[in-house]
């Protein structure tokens, strides 16, 4: 029986380590290095041990309880990879909002596996963080949103406040902020730039069905070509990941199999865009002579390449995050929802073919 069932006014203990080993039927010490990130455990293993954590509302640091009643100095931020620089510039403006605010910034990272995610916000509960920003693609299933849910609850409990960062909301009913950016807008707006500049067989590269940033780009494209009466075709979407040998790969791949079939190249984003202007520059393309190309983030690569993308305001995600969560005041959770805007950069990266026709 979970711990939650105590009857209310019978003195509730603490749930211990131990606790969650017995509930999990494992060791002790495999619960601590679970929850410390440095076991390479069976998958299995992981989840039985992250399932008692999650059913025994285990933190690891009792004191943590006390949180509500207490006056937090940090905010936690949890993120895939301080690597990428999508990541490293949101986290930028976690940190110098935090500053601003007289808090001290934590970082944790998950490598993109949901349970070390489920780990670190129980860490950051330990660190009595006031609030808990994460951030990154996802795959928005039911599996997700219960987990969230479960996250949003037990930090809102403890006083703390979770916040989506570039993630989808959870309705009204869970108590999370999300700070979202306009990814769909974006990409239709991109998209929209190469469709004016007359191009038809626009090559898509990063499609990964089930995870919403590229799910949203992917439907922002298809939208732009639809309002210009351009037929889509399934073939000119390239599935792969945001990294950039990805991009490298998807286009090497392409012209192996025969000469270009597109004109243009949506990245999913600048990372996917150097590494496949890399992979066109091998097989004697020019960019923007020979292929079109675009991009989305605006990173300093897309400046370092004059790659034409889409901005997205990294920094102010951060930022917004923290101001969220920090005026919701004295450990209250709150519930909200802003859309930052996203718009191109022009630089030199797209040739216009012809004069495309008007739209009806």
């Amino acid at each position: 029986m979970s711990r939650r069932a105590t009857s209310e006014g019978e003195d509730r203990r603490a749930v211990t380590i131990r606790d969650v080993a017995a509930h999990a039927g494992v060791s002790v010490a495999t619960v601590s290095r679970i929850l410390s990130g440095s076991y390479p455990s069976a998958p299995a293993t992981r989840s039985k041990v992250m399932k008692a954590v999650r059913e025994l509302d285990y933190v690891a640091n009792a004191n943590a309880r006390g949180l509500a009643g207490a006056r937090s100095r940090s905010v936690a931020i949890i993120v895939t990879s301080v690597v990428s620089p999508h990541y490293a510039h949101v986290a930028q403006g976690v940190q110098t909002q935090a500053a601003l605010e007289g808090k001290l910034c934590i970082v944790g990272t998950t490598g993109g596996d949901p349970e070390r995610e489920l780990a670190t916000v129980q860490l950051m509960r330990q660190e009595q963080a006031e609030c808990v920003i994460l951030v990154g693609n996802v795959v928005n299933n039911d599996a997700y949103r219960e987990r969230m849910a479960d996250y949003a609850r037990a930090l809102a409990a403890a006083g703390s406040q979770l916040v989506l960062c570039g993630r989808p909301t959870l309705g009204p009913d869970v108590p999370a902020l999300v700070v979202e950016y306009d990814n769909t807008g974006g990409a239709y707006a991109i998209t929209s730039h190469l469709l004016s500049a007359g191009h038809r067989r626009i090559l898509f590269l990063g499609r990964r069905e089930g995870y919403t940033t590229p799910d949203s780009r992917v439907a922002g494209y298809r939208r732009a070509l639809a309002d210009f009466h351009v037929a889509h075709d399934p073939g000119l979407e390239i599935d792969g990941t945001m990294e950039r040998s990805e991009g490298y790969r998807m286009i090497r791949e392409r012209l192996a199999a025969g000469p270009a079939d597109f004109t243009a190249v949506f990245a999913g984003n600048d990372l996917l865009a150097a590494g496949a202007r890399q992979a066109l520059r091998e097989h004697g393309l020019r960019v923007p002579d020979d292929i079109s190309m675009v991009g989305f983030d605006d990173l300093p690569t897309a400046a370092d390449i004059d790659l034409t993308t889409v901005h997205v305001p990294h920094e102010e995600l951060g930022r917004t995050a923290v101001r969220m969560a920090l005026e919701r005041g004295s450990g209250e959770a709150g519930t909200g929802h802003v859309m930052l805007g996203t718009h191109i950069v022009v630089r030199d990266s797209v040739r216009t073919l012809k004069p495309a026709p008007p739209r009806e």
